[in-house]
């Protein structure tokens, strides 16, 4: 029998908790106290829940609700998954946000998802909580769950004045604090509508146009010849390590290897 595997990982005060599993066990009729959101990354398992029995395969999304009664098993020698299990208040907060106050189910209608959007949504969010970025991992986890309970067909994103005064904040200050939060207040509407209304603008979620921005800032103190560490503070990076990151991904060299070649 090939050996099991898993990994796990609480975030945000233990609101999230991330699982990246492989196993060939079959898995005993049991429930959760969380929701859960994943995709098979390999291999194919079928499983009974409260909706009927099913069958999910490599890229497949698979959910299941708070109290949700299932099961587990490989179907063939193993299979591999990921999992986000998501705090019943978090999920109504951000349901509620979605929705803007009104009343709606917050439940999963389908246990398995043939949808590649969805499991592209749920890649970004596994990644983003992967950072421990508090502003990233509420974006994707909004955009997750915006196409579980409500947006499989998305109406078209009209993009109001206040977005581009967004964007103007932003830019005027990029090494500033710009949380969701407040970015809608300024728009006078949710996080959803502002997170959507801002990536149809710009093609990037706001914490990844404000990261974007810091690098282009980063870039130019560094090529005006100001060390690596006092550039990447001033840009509004964290640390030394997160601008390496960042700047490595984005330019394809590390911020040292920048500043060498502009001497």
């Amino acid at each position: 029998m090939a050996r099991s595997s898993f990994s796990i990982r609480s975030i945000g005060q233990r609101q999230v908790t991330a699982v990246e599993a492989c196993s060939a066990l079959s898995f005993a009729r049991h429930s959760h106290d969380e929701y859960g959101v994943g995709v098979m990354l390999a291999g194919a398992q079928r499983s009974w829940s409260g909706r009927g029995q099913v069958e999910a395969g490599a890229g497949d999304v698979i959910t299941v609700n708070p109290g949700e009664v299932h099961d587990g098993m490989a179907i063939g020698d193993s299979r591999e998954w990921a999992m986000l299990y998501l705090d019943i208040r978090k999920v109504a907060s951000i349901s509620a946000d979605i929705h803007e106050g009104k009343r709606a189910e917050s439940e999963f209608t389908e246990p398995v998802l043939h949808n590649r959007q969805v499991s592209a949504r749920f890649a970004a969010s596994y990644a983003a909580h992967g950072t421990g970025n508090e502003d990233a991992m509420d974006e994707q986890l909004i955009l997750l769950l915006a196409g579980l309970l409500c947006d499989a067909k998305s109406p078209t994103v009209r993009v109001s004045q206040r977005i581009h005064q967004v964007k103007e904040r932003i830019d005027d200050d990029p090494a500033g604090y710009h949380p969701l939060e407040a970015l809608a207040r300024i728009c006078g509407t949710s996080r959803f509508k502002t997170l959507r209304s801002f990536t149809a603008l710009t093609g990037l979620t706001p914490h990844a146009y404000i990261i974007q921005r810091r690098l282009e800032l980063a870039k130019a103190l560094i090529r005006g010849g100001i060390g690596l560490a006092e550039a990447g503070s001033e840009a509004g990076f964290a640390d030394q390590s997160h601008l390496h990151r960042a700047f490595v991904r984005r330019f394809g060299m590390t911020p040292g290897g920048y500043a060498a070649a502009m001497r």
